[in-house]
């Protein structure tokens, strides 16, 4: 497994270093950027991500809980758990609401055992599985309460049925109380499972059963996965947006996402039904549900933590339009107006303010800084549009200094889209949401779309989009390196027409191997390992080279590549503060492309650059687990750069020269 991958880096770096030498290819093709006619800004925000808790993307994913149904609140509640009895041990399982822990989930676990023995109790099988890992240390909370003298087992359990860490809790109250222990595993296992076992006779009711690893991100509690977070932070994202999606909306109004339902203390958020739970006939997922663990909190420090700026997305009085497309009446907005207007607070408001004073409460004083809030996710319709006006019109005077997004429908060409744009247009709408799922063809024809927008207009969020290898929603779509090569020739476009597109995001974010829904992702993991994707690499190289300045690039000696005609599709930046002008290259011909590079009103360009080459051995490559970097950048030395200089760029590639220039 591990020659593969160096055999494959190798293979890739020797085709970069004949391509740059002229081997075999065709010539003709100039390329020239003009350094002393710097234009437009290129946004911060250009390249982030979008997050939707989609594909077990949180509960089962981002979120480091192991524990299913930690609760018992799943509407099956002993759903992911499973009797232990240990030789003839004589006992009972009761799920209670009587005298709970916690009204707002109020149903426990009641384990009675009648005589001594080996343990009884329960096993709980996390999320196909429960992942850990040699010598780390893994933290186990619940609500305990029940007979005094009882003692509970806590075990770790291979699939074999090995032992592989446990722990006894001994301080059993009459009274609900807080109880905890350390494990620590003496052998990696992706398939572990959670036992707590009575091993003395007696009555004992446990709730909010959990399971964390020590190491989550910053080691916080109730923290996040640490190395799904490291993949955002390695992209460097300008901005997250959260929590979705279509869950945004809810099936029915009745499951939406509800924001303050998120934040205070894990115990007391309510959990709700996923809308992905059932929404696909071919991958079913009857125990997704939101357990709110990752909330609203939790997403406003990731913002803080990798430096991006948050952009949350509020439910505008309108289901899921694929779905029921339920309606709240105009007349009975106002409280998801006071949502708006409430999370605004609870983000920018000083502690001394009501929501501010939650957000303190929590662990955070100081003000998250918001400068964004989605209106709505995906909607269409003249019902959206006079929803959108009364969001605009309350939230422009009451917080002009936050800037709206709103939709542009799930399409980026049919009747719906054309409907909005002029309406949003007329209302002076910040941001424009659009969305496109499509084939690698439709990337690859498309990077000219935004030359021909109008400059004065609102501004783009191209706010969902991802190549589909077979069609959109089909399970058959790969992660392949023709889909990722069609999306770098589009985001060529995105940043030559920055003054229009301010935001850009793929989508979804993460999928677990097991448990995905929907695909094309970004990020694929399993309940130890993760990869990135070659579309993840193609964003982490526009996103690490995005420059601060547009400069004006000319191609000639091609006709304007398409997916039919084969050619170079070029964007140059330049990075202010270092001064190199960067240039990405995305070719999608089949052969090694000669090309003439002029860098023209510029007084010296350094001999040597950097050359990052992004590149698969077959358009149909992949990675994954096994082999995770197959499609992945290669950096070295660009040498015998200037002003004018020949360079090859290879066949089916994105590569990227930052070149040392001087005014």
């Amino acid at each position: 497994m591990r020659q593969t991958v160096v055999h494959g880096c190798v293979a890739a770096l020797m085709g970069v270093l004949l391509c740059s030498a002229g081997f075999g290819a065709e010539s003709g093709v100039q390329l020239v950027a003009r350094a002393d006619r710097p234009g437009t800004r290129i946004s911060p925000t250009m390249y982030g991500v979008f997050f939707e808790d989609i594909n077990f993307g949180a509960d089962g994913g981002l979120y480091a809980e192991l524990v299913k149904n930690r609760s018992f609140e799943f509407p099956e509640a002993l759903m992911g758990w499973s009797e232990v009895k240990k030789g003839a041990t004589a006992g009972s399982i009761q799920i209670l609401d009587q005298d709970p822990f916690n009204a707002t989930n109020p149903h426990y676990l009641r384990l009675k055992l009648q005589e001594a023995g080996n343990g009884y109790g329960v096993a709980n099988a996390g999320f196909s599985g429960i992942g850990v890992r040699k010598g780390e240390d893994y933290l186990f909370s619940a609500f305990v309460r029940g007979d005094e003298k009882a003692r509970l087992c806590i075990e770790l359990v291979a699939d074999s049925g090995q032992v592989l860490a446990h722990t006894t809790l001994k301080a059993v109250r009459s009274q609900w109380t807080k109880e905890t222990g350390k494990l620590r595993p003496t052998a990696t296992e992706a398939k572990a499972r959670l036992q707590v076992l009575l091993e003395t006779p007696g009555t004992v009711d446990l709730d909010m059963v959990s399971l964390f690893p020590q190491k989550t991100w910053k080691k916080r509690p109730n923290g996040l996965r640490a190395d799904l977070v490291q993949w955002l932070a390695d992209l460097k994202p300008g901005f997250v947006r959260f929590p979705g999606g279509c869950i945004v909306e809810g099936r029915y109004l009745s499951t939406r996402y509800q924001w303050k339902n998120t934040i205070g203390k894990a115990e007391t958020r309510k959990l709700i039904i996923n809308r992905w739970n059932d929404e696909f006939k071919h991958r079913p997922a009857p125990d997704y549900f939101q357990s709110f663990g990752l909330g609203f909190y939790e997403y406003f420090l990731l913002c803080e933590d990798i430096g991006a700026e948050p952009l949350p997305i509020l439910n505008c009085g309108m289901a899921c339009q694929f779905n029921s497309g339920e309606l709240v009446p105009l007349d009975q907005l106002d409280p998801y107006l006071q949502d708006a207007l409430d999370l605004i607070e609870f983000a920018n408001g000083p502690a001394t303010s009501t929501w501010g004073a939650k957000r303190a409460e929590m662990g955070h004083p100081k003000p998250f800084n918001l400068k964004l809030l989605g209106v709505g996710n995906e909607q269409w319709g003249p019902q959206y549009i006079e929803r959108y006006e009364r969001f605009a019109k309350v939230l422009k005077e009451k917080h002009s200094e936050i800037k709206l997004v709103s939709s542009a429908g799930p399409s980026p060409d049919d009747e719906r889209f054309h409907f909005l744009w002029p309406k949003l247009r007329e209302l002076k709408a910040d941001i424009v949401d659009e969305h496109c799922y499509a084939n690698p063809e439709w990337f690859f024809d498309n990077a000219g779309r935004y030359d021909k927008y109008d400059r004065n207009g609102p501004k783009v969020f191209m706010g969902e989009y991802a190549a589909q290898s077979v069609k959109t929603v089909s399970p058959e779509n790969r992660n392949n390196w023709q889909c990722a090569l069609s999306e770098a020739a589009y985001m060529t476009g995105l940043e030559r027409n920055a003054d229009v597109v301010v935001m850009s995001s793929y989508a979804p974010l993460f999928a677990h191997e097991e448990r995905w829904q929907w695909r094309p992702d970004l990020i694929w993991c399993d309940n130890l390992q993760s990869y990135g994707t070659p579309s993840y690499y193609v964003q982490q190289l526009f996103s690490l080279n995005r420059g601060d300045v547009v400069l004006p690039v000319e191609v000639t000696g091609q006709p304007p590549a398409t997916s039919k005609q084969p050619g170079l599709y070029v964007t140059a930046s330049r990075d202010q503060k270092s001064g190199e002008i960067i240039l990405k290259v995305v070719s999608n011909a089949p052969r090694p492309t000669a090309a003439d590079v002029k860098i023209e009103g510029i007084k010296q360009v350094a001999r040597q650059g950097t050359m990052i080459v992004l590149a698969g051995a077959k358009l149909t490559d992949e990675n994954s687990l096994a082999e995770p970097k197959k499609v992945a950048p290669v950096t070295s030395s660009l040498k015998g750069a200037g002003t004018s200089f020949q360079h090859t760029f290879p066949p089916y590639s994105l590569t990227v020269l930052r070149l040392k220039a001087r005014d």
